[in-house]
C-alpha cells in the first residue's frame, strides 16, 4: 500500500460503516457531514421533511438517505430500521440524537403536564425506540455503536427546565442499562453530553438570538478563549462511533468544558486582578 493510500485509510476512520442518525439539523447535520468525510453512508431520520431533504441532497444521495420517521412512533421506527438493513445490509452506528427543549419554564409549580409527557416522548422514549432496534439489528452482527445525546442536564439541572432535565438524566440511565445488556453481544452503549450550545432549538426555547445566546453561554461557561460548536461534538460522536473507541462502553462523555465539575456561580476561580 502506497503512502497516499495509507493516509486516505488512516484519515477516513468510518469507512463502509453505515449510520443512522435521528434528527437533520444542528448536532445531527454536523455529525452527518462529518460522518460522510469518514467514510460512512448515513440514513437520516427526522420530521423536518424540508430540512433532511435539502441536507440528504447537498451530501448526495449515494451515502446519505432521508427517512420520515416521529421517533416515538415504534411502527416507523422498526420500519426505518427495516429500510436501513434493505438498503445497505447492516447497521453499525445509531445515533439516538433527536430532541427537544419545549417550555423555558424553570419552576415545577408552573410546568404543564402536557409539555413533560411531550419532552420525556421524544428525549427518552425516542432514544429508548432508538436502542431497542438498534439493538435488534446489531446484536445478529456481534457488533455496533450506540450512542445518545444526553447533554449536561444529565448531570447537571443548572440553567436547565424541569421536564428537559428529568427526561436527559433518564437517558443516562437508559445508556447504562443498555450499556451492561447489549455488552456480552459486542455492542457498545455510550453517551455524549455537551455544555450549552447556541442552536435554532435553543433558540426557539429560550427565546434568544443566536449572537445573544452564544454570549450568554460563554458567560457562564468555565473554560474561556474557545467556544462550543456543532462541529466539536460531531467530533465526540465521530470518537464514539468510530474503532477508536472500540473498548469504551458505558461512558457519559463530557463535552463541557469542565462545566459539570463546579458551580459557576460561586466564581471561586475567578481572578479580577488577571
Amino acid at each position: 500500500m502506497g503512502m497516499v493510500s495509507m493516509l486516505t485509510s488512516i484519515a477516513r476512520r468510518l469507512g463502509g460503516k453505515v449510520a443512522l442518525i435521528t434528527g437533520a439539523s444542528g448536532i445531527g447535520e454536523a455529525t452527518a457531514k462529518l460522518f460522510i468525510c469518514h467514510g460512512a453512508y448515513v440514513m437520516i431520520v427526522d420530521v423536518q421533511d424540508d430540512k433532511g431533504r435539502a441536507l440528504c441532497e447537498s451530501l448526495g444521495s449515494f451515502v446519505a438517505y432521508y427517512i420520515h420517521c416521529d421517533v416515538t412512533d415504534e411502527s416507523r421506527i422498526q420500519d426505518t430500521f427495516d429500510a436501513t438493513i434493505s438498503r445497505h445490509g447492516k447497521l453499525d452506528i445509531m445515533f439516538n440524537n433527536a430532541g427537544i427543549i419545549s417550555s423555558p419554564c424553570m419552576q415545577i409549580l408552573k410546568s404543564e403536564k402536557a409539555d413533560f409527557e411531550r419532552v420525556v416522548g421524544i428525549n427518552l422514549v425516542g432514544s429508548y425506540l432508538g436502542t431497542k432496534h438498534a439493538a435488534r439489528v446489531m446484536i445478529p452482527a456481534c457488533r455496533g455503536s450506540i450512542v445518545m445525546t444526553a447533554r449536561v442536564a444529565s448531570v447537571e439541572p443548572a440553567m436547565m427546565p424541569v421536564a428537559y432535565t428529568c427526561s436527559k438524566h433518564a437517558v443516562l440511565g437508559l445508556m447504562r442499562s443498555a450499556a451492561v445488556e447489549l455488552g456480552q453481544f459486542g455492542v457498545r452503549v455510550n453517551c455524549m453530553s455537551l455544555y450549552a450550545l447556541a442552536t435554532s432549538l435553543a433558540a426557539t426555547a429560550f427565546s434568544m438570538g443566536g449572537e445573544e445566546q452564544e454570549e450568554f453561554m460563554h458567560e457562564h461557561a468555565i473554560l474561556k478563549g474557545v467556544r462550543l460548536k456543532v462541529e466539536d461534538i460531531a467530533e465526540a460522536v465521530l470518537f464514539l462511533g468510530s474503532e477508536e473507541a472500540k473498548y469504551v462502553s458505558g461512558l457519559n462523555l463530557l463535552v463541557d468544558g469542565g462545566f459539570t465539575i463546579t458551580n459557576p456561580s460561586h466564581g471561586l476561580f475567578r481572578y479580577s486582578d488577571v
